[in-house]
């Protein structure tokens, strides 16, 4: 029974570090997407404005 404790806080440990990994590199693609969108949305707004579009 002490083996199969041992074994399985071995696998716990393992996993929470890969846990951790898997967020922290999500959350960074997750940035660089919300960074791309804004930056498209403000390039369409700075072209609708130098091109003149009314807005009302």
């Amino acid at each position: 029974m002490k083996k199969l404790l041992l074994v399985r806080e071995i696998y716990v440990e393992a996993f929470r570090d890969w846990t951790f990994m898997i967020l922290q590199k999500y959350f960074k693609a997750f940035s660089w997407f919300c960074l791309f969108l804004w930056a498209i949305t403000v390039y369409a707004f700075v072209f609708r404005v130098s091109t003149g579009f009314y807005f009302g």
